[in-house]
């Protein structure tokens, strides 16, 4: 077997592998500030929100033109926030405006390659919550199964419009309930398709990493904290203010290493998630929303890992359209129970000729019933 091959930086905990996402990481990790500035321009980085502007996503663009996007590309990036309490300095939405704010950025690039990428609106307004976050004022908890239902039939009702390649960006604390949901939407209903999850940040976990360097930040990512607060600074600092900003830090219950921080970056036994009462709840620890050092937050700090997503996010467009182009899927015997002759009429363009409807669609296996 080929020994693997690394990409080596100045700071031994950091590594990249030798793949084309890692050479992409190294490029940007090897950029000046400068670079990063020409970078973030390519991609109209900082731009105000595109949620109001019509033609950005699918449910601000005429319907006409919505389908001649997709027949050149038919992948779909779907954001993925909540409503919860960042800290008196931030607003509640700042994980869904993180999302919509990069995957915007994305879509203004790809625009201009000629492989404009799709956006939904967020289906998750108000998402789940870890047990930790009960009692919070600001911070609205949705039970587990509302979430995944409302991702699971998000999906559905976005395969059957004919984007079979769907793609959530996350950057909140229910990961475990995105993953659930994309696993138990391919249990009932066998669709083939591409389907995932990303939390951006743990995809360019590489950048949230402190070195010695102006441009790093100066502690690991958590929550409300430096990290958080130099994007929002750097993506829509219109919805921060700084002058009401309170450092604050949570409460180990039992010894610290055992757990790792937001991006995983010590590559501990457990994450974050895997557990309670290691810590102190938030309203007991810490009220004031946050467990960091907000207060040393600057834009600058947050361009290094704002030009790592935006890449990889074009990549990954990149290659899965150069594997299946718009209207091309995986094999359906490959990755399903289903024969390729029954998808036929389903994977038609919707309302050719011959096209049926997920509605139609025979169930099969041990989740029909659902």
């Amino acid at each position: 077997m080929e020994k693997k091959k690394w990409l080596l930086t100045e700071d031994p905990a950091i590594i990249f592998e030798d793949t084309a996402v890692g050479r992409m990481k190294k490029a940007v990790w090897d950029m000046t500030e400068e670079q990063l500035d020409e970078e973030l321009a390519a991609y109209g980085i900082p731009s105000a929100s595109e949620l109001g502007v019509a033609g950005t996503y699918i449910q601000n663009t005429a319907r006409a033109d919505q389908i001649e996007k997709r027949k050149k590309n038919d992948i779909v990036f779907v954001p993925i926030g909540c409503t919860e309490n960042h800290g008196m300095h931030a607003n509640t939405g700042l994980d869904t405006f993180m999302c919509t704010q990069i995957l915007e950025g994305v879509r203004r690039f790809t625009k201009k390659q000629g492989r404009e990428i799709n956006l939904a609106f967020t289906p998750l307004n108000y998402g789940g919550h870890p047990y930790h976050h009960i009692g919070m004022p600001g911070t609205v908890i949705m039970p587990e199964e509302v979430v995944k239902e409302m991702l699971i039939y998000t999906m559905l009702g976005l395969w059957n419009d004919g984007y079979r390649k769907i793609i959530f960006l996350n950057n909140h604390g229910h990961l475990w309930m995105l993953e659930s949901a994309i696993q138990e939407f391919c249990k009932r209903y066998q669709l083939p398709g591409i389907f995932r999850v990303i939390e951006w940040h743990r995809a360019v976990r590489e950048f949230f990493y402190p070195i010695e360097s102006d441009l790093s930040l100066g502690t690991h990512f958590i929550h409300a904290d430096e990290a958080e607060t130099s994007v929002a600074l750097l993506m829509f600092k219109e919805m921060i203010n700084m002058s009401k900003v309170q450092d604050s830090w949570g409460e180990p219950l039992l010894p610290d290493e055992h757990f790792d921080k937001s991006v995983d970056p010590f590559r501990r036994p457990n994450r974050w998630s895997e557990g309670e009462g290691h810590n102190a709840i938030e309203r007991a620890a810490t009220p004031e929303g946050v467990v960091g050092c907000p207060s040393t937050a600057t834009a600058r700090k947050a361009k290094r890992p704002i030009v790592a997503i935006l890449k990889y996010l074009t990549l990954l467009n990149e290659q899965i359209l150069d594997a299946y182009p718009s209207g091309k899927v995986p094999p359906v015997e490959k990755i399903s129970l289903r024969k390729e002759e029954e998808m036929a009429p389903f994977l038609k363009e919707p309302l050719s000729e011959g096209w049926k409807s997920v509605d139609e669609l025979p169930r099969i296996g041990i989740f029909e019933h659902l």
